[in-house]
């Protein structure tokens, strides 16, 4: 039977060569992500700012309002950019205080 499949089939498949390797090694940053809060009809603006200031590394009470002004007008505000370890993690935080968020998303 064996040699029946060589004579339908062929010979058998010559060897494959394999490329060499680059030696360079190319380096990808990993893709930030956006943590979004959005606007809504139940959180005030103390609420927003106070999680702001409290779970975002060094957000500053001006920058708090400037965002929490931003979500109430124009209905979001990118209050974080990131690694995907860390959005998750404040993401996370900001949605358990109540507030709404958007889906993380690729910066």
């Amino acid at each position: 039977m064996v040699t029946r499949l060589f004579s339908v089939y062929g010979m058998a498949p010559a060897p494959t060569v394999t490329p060499e390797r680059s030696s360079q090694v190319v380096s990808k940053p990993y893709p930030n992500y956006k943590v979004i809060v959005l606007n809504d009809d139940f959180n005030t603006f103390q609420h927003v700012a106070e999680c702001l200031m409290k779970y975002i590394p060094g957000m500053t009470g001006d920058l708090a309002w400037d965002l929490t002004n931003q979500v109430h007008y124009e209905g979001l505000a990118t209050v974080w950019t990131g690694p995907l370890e860390q959005a998750e993690l404040y993401h996370q935080q900001l949605r358990r205080a109540g507030l709404t968020m958007a889906p993380l998303e690729a910066a």
